[in-house]
């Protein structure tokens, strides 16, 4: 499956109810305009709680549910619109109803905005619209740069606003035949309650494994690659996935105890975890100083940056940026081990040579590994990444796969170049950790 039909299917599946309500649209549903605004009252409100619920079921991060949308970022930005739809259509839902009431009577449409205090059904309904203007208003950049600890605490208020909007529907609905009712919402649900267990109780007990710290490497000032020794079974996984951590060396002076998502380095066939971590926020900072011999949590893996083979017959392009560098290492690194012949351009995009991360090693590997090929771009000798840079370095561009990692604005940068050389959308990878 690919990512387009795996969010196609989603969205499909999350307008269900929504199609089986106007594929029932009865007569009398289009009598007035009162019962026209009454109607689409109702449904907005079936859509948006059934496209709730699809971005609720999309929070599970499951190790490999996120395979077929192209990577955990991406099934994030499909949960972030599915979300988004659901606010704007539960936002319409009052309005248009409070609106046919009001074509009836001004106490009719007051009743509907502002229930007697008796009336739960509807309470529950605003209930629910409340919580999802709470937990889903921080993570829009609207209202400024979102901290990441904050909007996730937030995001367990998903949990009542799903309960409520449910009780809200259930009760009171009469847009669908009782058994559609039943089916529908009820199948729904329970995706979405496990789902949301999952995410917030199941994988924290099972999910999470045990490794202990046994070195710290300092690449550069700002960056340490962490090795990891597995205390229970070791994790499996594919070069260039990543893993959410969670340090509990208690001598950090933040981050202990909080998830972050940060690229593995090492090769599978290692018999531990390397960990590159640059210092960006509070915890990665801290993290900087964590001590050896503590002990850390590993979750995942997640990610699909990579095809799990590489040949000539399929040659490669590689763009990296700054700590991007880090899937296309761990890449390399496998690479070298299994010892199969590639095709494989790397252009690694920094400031300046000393801003390199692992730069002997990538020079090494372009000496014993058959077929890769390292090309330096340094900002301040070369201006920024073009075209013609990358096309006098790399034979063929047109019938490679473009992979793109690193900073927001090389990502952009280097799309917009690997279109003037020709490689079709639908051959450019990119890989972004932007989880809100």
């Amino acid at each position: 499956m690919t990512p387009l039909q795996a969010r196609s299917l989603i969205w499909v599946l999350a307008l269900l109810p929504a199609i089986v309500a106007v594929v029932m649209l009865r007569e009398s549903d289009l009598a007035s305009p009162e019962a026209v605004l009454n109607y689409l009252g109702r449904l907005t409100g079936i859509a948006g709680l059934a496209l709730m619920l699809a971005a609720a079921i999309l929070s599970c991060r499951v190790p490999g549910f996120d395979r077929p949308f192209g990577g955990l970022t991406k099934l994030w930005w499909t949960h972030h619109q599915l979300a988004t739809a659901a606010f704007l259509l539960l936002l319409a839902h009052p309005i248009l109803l409070t609106l046919a009431a009001a074509s009836v009577s001004l106490d009719a449409a007051v009743a509907t905005l502002l229930p007697s205090g008796l009336d739960w059904a509807l309470w529950t309904g605003w209930g629910a619209l409340l919580l999802l203007m709470l937990f889903l208003g921080p993570g829009y950049r609207f209202f400024g740069e979102p901290d990441y600890q904050r909007w996730k605490r937030l995001h367990r208020l998903a949990a009542p606003a799903v309960v409520l909007a449910l009780i809200h529907t259930l009760y009171l609905a009469r847009t669908l035949p009782w058994l559609w009712e039943a089916v529908l919402w009820l199948g729904l649900a329970a995706l979405a309650v496990v789902s949301i267990l999952y995410r917030f109780s199941w994988s924290r007990r099972f999910g999470r494994r045990p490794y202990r710290v046994a070195r710290v490497v300092r690449p550069a000032n700002n960056v340490v690659e962490l090795e990891l020794e597995a205390e229970g079974p070791a994790l499996t996984y594919e070069a260039g996935q990543f893993v959410y951590l969670t340090p509990r060396d208690p001598s950090l002076v933040a981050g202990r105890g909080e998830e972050h998502p940060y690229t593995l380095s090492s090769a599978p066939g290692e018999t531990g975890l390397r960990i590159a971590i640059k210092a960006l926020g509070d915890a990665s900072r801290a993290i900087q100083d964590i001590a050896e011999g503590s002990r850390v949590q590993v979750e995942g893996p997640y990610g699909g940056f990579f095809p799990q083979r590489s040949s000539p017959d399929a040659p490669e392009l590689w763009i990296a940026g700054g700590i991007g560098i880090t899937p296309f290492l761990a890449r390399a690194r496998h690479l070298a081990e299994v010892g199969e012949p590639v095709d494989i351009v790397l252009i690694f995009c920094v400031q300046d040579e000393a801003r390199a991360l692992w730069l002997d090693e990538f020079r090494e590997l372009a000496t014993t590994l058959p077929g890769f090929s390292l090309h330096m771009h340094y900002f301040y000798e070369n201006g920024p990444l073009d075209s013609t840079f990358v096309g006098e370095r790399c034979p063929n561009v047109e019938t490679r796969t473009a992979y793109i990692c690193g900073p927001g604005p090389l990502l952009g940068l280097a799309q917009k170049v690997a279109h003037e050389l020709n490689i079709p959308r639908s051959r450019i990878v990119t890989e972004e950790f932007d989880l809100l």
